[in-house]
């Protein structure tokens, strides 16, 4: 009797089973949404775009850019954490994801159960620069300044809690020196302020401000990963001069908690082979960007941890969106 009931469950199982692994194998038999959650323009949007484009390409359907941004991506997250579980809907949102959680009294979504990272897409490594006035040419000599000359510094960032804010937060705190945080309205005026003089140092991702590093308007120093870059193989990195020190950013691809797992698994198998293509390679390198593929168990982990790294550098920090 026991032996007929174990066939039973077996037998059920199978069924039961049946309709999702056959659904995994004709996914997607329709376009494929694909949220941009923040405005067109800005690297998770073209990022976004190169990837699906040659997803479509790839797989033979649409995968359709739709862009829903405002509140730092919450918006758009919170659209997608609602959205029906069958792989019809992605979100595309950066580290930005993780830094919501402390930044908003309350969010209408659970940021690390409400999604499944499918993959990450990209790495962004930020830059440490300071305006040519500055006496120093080197990390060193700018610890060194700042310890001198506590909170006399001024440091910009496109607003309090963003990358760039965590990114030099976190070089203050490793480095034991005071200087003053002043947040702009995105990184575009907080890049303009640091060439003017008006603050005296600034941590931003690569791409947007090579037109400056390449005309001389702001002395870069050092990058924020933890080995050098290629487009600056002469800069060291912080972490050279601090050590343990490493904050880089990412963009990634999600899609709502309780997508079935062969669906996942579909979407990230050929997430691996565009990230390995050498034309998207090309156009993410002129992005600064790194491609940076994980299986959703690796993601999952780096979740985790850079969830626990944000909750300690915005406690830190006192960082706070209303």
């Amino acid at each position: 009797m026991k032996r007929y009931c174990r066939i039973a469950v077996v037998a059920l199982l199978t069924v039961s089973l049946f309709p999702t692994v056959a659904r995994a194998q004709t996914y997607p038999v329709r376009p494929v949404r694909v949220v941009v959650v923040y405005p067109p323009g800005g690297s998770n949007d073209l990022t976004g775009r190169i990837v699906f484009q040659k997803m479509s390409e790839m797989i033979g359907q649409q995968f359709v850019i739709e862009n829903r941004g405002g509140a730092a991506g919450s918006i758009g997250a919170d659209m997608v954490a609602k959205s029906p579980p069958d792989g019809y809907t992605i979100m595309v949102q950066s580290a930005s994801h993780l830094a919501n959680a402390f930044l908003y009294r309350k969010l209408p979504y659970d940021t690390l159960n409400d999604f499944i990272g499918v993959s990450m897409l990209i790495r962004q490594v930020g830059i440490l620069m300071v305006h040519p006035s500055m006496p120093v040419k080197s990390v060193g000599e700018l610890i060194a300044l700042a310890k001198k000359r506590p909170d006399q510094i001024l440091y910009g960032s496109a607003g309090s809690g963003s990358g760039g804010h965590l990114m030099m937060a976190q070089l203050i705190s490793m480095a034991g020196v005071r200087m003053v945080h002043v947040p702009y309205r995105g990184g575009s005026p907080s890049m303009t302020a640091t060439v003017s003089g008006e603050v005296q140092a600034i941590v931003s991702i690569i791409g947007p401000v090579l037109s400056h590093i390449n005309a001389n308007r702001v002395r870069a120093l050092a990058v924020t990963s933890e080995d050098r870059v290629k487009q600056f193989p002469e800069l060291p990195a912080i972490g050279e001069t601090v050590p343990g020190y490493e904050f880089t950013a990412w963009v990634g691809a999600f899609v709502p908690a309780g997508t079935p797992r062969p669906i996942v698994d579909k979407l990230n198998a050929a997430l691996k082979k565009v990230l390995s293509d050498p034309a998207v390679m090309a156009r993410l390198d002129g992005l600064t960007a790194d491609p940076l593929y994980t299986t959703p168990e690796e993601f999952a982990r780096q979740l985790k941890s850079g969830y626990a790294q944000y909750k300690k550098l915005i406690e830190m920090t006192g960082a706070k969106i209303d």
